[in-house]
């Protein structure tokens, strides 16, 4: 495959480039993935895409490719499509809650796979709170169905997925800089459109691409502004949660424009080990769920379909949590 044309098309610079189609972007990744372009050719496509900016029609061809190499898993629970919360970014301000998430929704017997990485370079990822927590990885994306089957919770590093992901997304330490890897991996969904993909990104620009990318896609999703890139509510100002789902929108929770008047009860600090007994402390009831919390968790009641609609779904979470009015 002759990579000269792609990269004419792209490496312009930020005026000169060209968009690619959906098409020829599939194609594109689809070669990359298969470990079929050339470490030169390689890095002049990652860093030509960062100079020009990716495109809605760029990012759905580099999903399908991907999404067609990565394992497949089977929902679980019959009626129920499962949740999955790509974790990617980790903590270093604040409290990482994508693990409190998570086992709140496993709580109502939504079954819930977070993928993401397993060391976080200085922040405090997922998968170092699920360890303090007992949750220990999957191996393999089969460990995973097996965790998921037993308990409706697993945590899957991104290599048992896509091993050709991982390896894109490792490239950063080589590179210095981010791919679109790092972007595509937050809109993967390993049940091939049968569960809640929670989408999270920190920018403006970033949500309204993934907002074209899954609607056109027709992808159930929440799509909201992370709290330092991690899927959950800011615990202290909720953002606006949106629901995408057969190619509409629709705003669940408006952001609030204040802090919250009555600040939650958090855990003094950032590293795994307090965030795991601050975890631990609201499963058993002894501290309140924080309200944005509570509110992005009666979104995936209802996006999931334990609730039938908005208002049953707070009922639920408020009879189950000592929360304020949601």
């Amino acid at each position: 495959m002759n990579f000269a044309p792609y990269i004419r098309e792209i490496g312009r610079g930020a005026q000169g480039a060209r968009n690619l189609t959906a098409d020829a972007a599939e194609k594109l990744y689809a070669a990359i993935l298969d470990d079929g372009m050339p470490e030169l050719e390689l890095g002049a496509v990652l860093l030509a895409l960062r100079m020009k900016g990716e495109t809605w029609e760029e990012m759905s061809g580099f999903l399908a490719a991907a999404e067609a190499r990565a394992y497949s898993l089977t929902p679980p629970t019959p009626g129920v499509h499962p949740v999955v919360l790509p974790s990617y970014n980790g903590a270093h301000k604040g409290a990482n809650l994508t693990p409190l998430l998570a086992l709140m929704l496993q709580r109502f017997g939504v079954p819930v796979l977070v993928h993401g990485v397993l060391e976080g370079f200085g922040r405090v990822t997922s998968a170092q709170i699920f360890r303090e927590l007992g949750h220990m990885p999957a191996a393999s994306h089969a460990e995973a169905q097996q965790q998921l089957d037993r308990q409706g919770l697993a945590f899957t590093p991104l290599s048992a997925l896509s091993p050709a992901l991982a390896g894109l997304f490792l490239l950063r330490a080589r590179l210095g800089v981010r791919n679109c890897t790092h972007s595509l991996v937050k809109m993967l969904d390993p049940f091939r459109g049968k569960a809640v993909l929670v989408a999270a990104a920190t920018h403006p620009s970033w949500l309204d691409l993934m907002r074209e990318v899954l609607c056109r896609k027709g992808q159930t999703t929440l799509l909201l502004r992370g709290t330092e890139g991690e899927p959950f509510a800011n615990p202290l100002r909720r953002p606006r949660i949106e629901l995408l789902r057969d190619g509409d929108c629709q705003t669940l929770f408006e952001a609030e424009r204040n802090s919250l008047k009555n600040l939650p009860y958090l855990p003094t600090g950032a590293d795994a080990i307090a965030t795991a007994e601050w975890t631990h402390r609201v499963m058993e009831d002894r501290i309140p769920l924080p309200l944005p919390l509570a509110n992005q968790l009666v979104c995936c009641l209802y996006a999931c379909g334990i609730a039938r609609d908005l208002n049953e779904a707070k009922a639920l979470v408020s009879l189950e949590n000592r929360t304020q009015e949601i």
